[in-house]
């Protein structure tokens, strides 16, 4: 048997709806893009540094390498990366940087 308490719903959702910037909605096929407020970007760095990640088989060159996300909008994503990296290679060299501001590239 489920029990919920319908009165206390807004309390156990996971996340607030983040707020949109812009939509667009494609006519054609109805997909839709949006921009979403975030407070940050949090990357995973590796001694203070930031690195890239790829992955590839070690037998065979097929499919080849795929280079994976270091950064993402949710510092969930990141903490999780930085974990899984730090027990990988029994360390604790990858941490998580909150990034807020940046060097605007032309």
């Amino acid at each position: 048997m489920i029990n919920i308490c319908v009165d206390n719903w807004n309390a156990y959702m996971s996340r607030p709806k983040p707020k949109v910037l812009l939509e667009y909605v494609n006519k054609k096929n109805y997909k839709s893009e949006q921009i979403l407020e975030s407070d940050a970007i949090w990357a995973v760095f590796y001694k203070g540094s930031p690195f890239n990640l790829k992955s590839a088989s070690a037998i065979t060159s097929y499919p080849g390498p795929k280079y994976k996300k270091v950064s993402f909008s949710n510092p969930g994503h990141a903490r999780n990366l930085a974990k899984k990296l730090n027990q990988t290679f029994n360390c604790n060299d990858f941490q998580v940087v909150k990034l807020t501001a940046g060097e605007v590239v032309k």
